[in-house]
């Protein structure tokens, strides 16, 4: 499918294991890169073991922590197949869902699995900040190459961003409905990224603004 596949992992030794393998094993001739987030567990080392077994797993390991969206964006600077996206450790979009994105993205530069348009199934019901923090996206090269050295946002309105300077630069992104479940506990705190997220779309839109 020439598709590079980014998963950012954070203290995620107890569900990587299975989110690798079943994506690596559904997407077996396409590159997936685990971008270790300043971890203090074991995700190291199950990757790792895991990396063993299926030839298209790659990682990179940051000793210290560089936020969710530092991880992507640091995948983006080592994925260079046509099709580049992103989708969270936790196997809350399942590989299947995944791939309708590419099956979908036709004449889009990029495409986005959504929760809230006709057609998508939540399994499990989350709170708003735990649905805007998560989530699986594609697109095509090159457009996100455009675009990710310009992303200053490395935490939870990094998504934000990313979209906003997609939509600045003229290209086109659309929603599409998926699949979306909660397998296991979340490790977000939701009391504090809440705050967290007000005050980074804050800075955001000041930056933004005066950037125009």
């Amino acid at each position: 499918m020439n598709l590079s596949i980014i998963i950012p992992a954070y203290n995620e030794e107890k569900r990587i294991e299975k989110t690798l393998r079943e994506y690596a094993g559904f997407f077996g001739d396409d590159e997936i890169y685990v971008i270790i987030n300043g971890c203090k567990d074991n995700t190291l080392g199950v990757v790792k073991k895991v990396a063993k077994d299926y030839g298209n797993i790659r990682y990179a390991n940051f000793e210290e922590k560089i936020g969710k969206g530092g991880a992507i964006i640091e995948g983006f600077k080592l994925a260079n197949k046509e099709f580049i996206g992103f989708v969270d450790a936790d196997l809350c979009t399942p590989p299947e869902a995944f791939k309708e994105l590419i099956d979908n993205i036709n004449g889009y530069d990029g495409i986005i699995a959504s929760r809230y348009v006709k057609g998508s199934k939540i399994l499990v019901r989350q709170p708003l900040m735990r649905r805007i923090s998560s989530g699986a996206k594609l697109f095509k090269k090159n457009a996100i190459k455009r675009v990710a050295n310009e992303i200053k946002e490395k935490r939870w309105a990094f998504d934000v961003e990313l979209l906003y300077l997609m939509k600045k630069k003229g290209f086109k992104v659309r929603e599409y409905a998926t699949v979306w479940k909660e397998p296991g506990h979340s490790r977000l705190n939701l009391k504090k990224i809440g705050p967290e997220m007000f005050t980074s779309l804050i800075k955001l839109r000041i930056r933004n603004f005066i950037n125009n």
